[in-house]
């Protein structure tokens, strides 16, 4: 990378109920090193297909986007399995994109939900897998566009805080809970 990076903008949906239909909060953390420096929202349709639009143009439209070095994803599906296009997120922003898990996945299962549960699974798969293979990098997992996997090392080790999870992401998941359910719970 031919700088550091310090300014990121992190992404989590908030909780859902499992027989919520229509649209889903999503929130975004813009840090600034360690320190929170905004806090940006929308929404993603359920189990849709503009979660890739949708992150472009929060990020894109907000006043912190002249600043944004890289984009953090709490996994690649938001709203159900409203599935980002890791590659086009990136080289529509022009930033490395980081998908950050806390365990591998079971692509197993995934794919089987896709392909027999959710109208257009399989594109959805395609974008899963399009998206490459997921990396451990010390606890956690992470698959990536438009960084190194050193650089993806880097990135997370120097934004972790009070847990495993970098701070941005963790902040995400709280306010996301804490918005929807008035109070926040859980593990980012």
């Amino acid at each position: 990378m031919p700088h550091r990076i310090s300014h990121v903008v992190a992404f989590d949906d908030a909780p859902f109920d499992r027989m919520h239909r229509g649209d889903v909060l999503v929130v975004g953390t813009v840090f600034a090193g360690g320190r929170l420096d905004g806090v940006l929202s929308g929404k993603l349709r359920r189990d849709g297909a503009n979660a890739t639009r949708v992150l472009e143009q929060i990020v894109r439209r907000s006043r912190f986007f002249p600043q944004i070095h890289a984009v953090l994803l709490q996994g690649i599906t938001f709203a159900g399995f409203n599935v980002v296009d890791l590659s086009t997120l990136n080289a529509a922003l022009g930033v490395p994109v980081l998908v950050v898990l806390r365990q591998p996945p079971d692509f197993d299962a995934i794919r089987r939900a896709l392909l027999d549960h959710v109208r257009g699974g399989a594109r959805k798969w395609r974008l899963i897998e399009a998206a490459g293979p997921v990396e451990a990098i010390g606890p956690l997992f992470v698959q990536r566009a438009g960084i190194t996997l050193a650089a993806a090392t880097s990135l997370l080790q120097g934004l972790r805080q009070h847990s495993l999870v970098p701070e941005p992401l963790r902040v995400a998941h709280l306010i996301a809970g804490g918005v929807t359910r008035g109070e926040s719970r859980g593990r980012a």
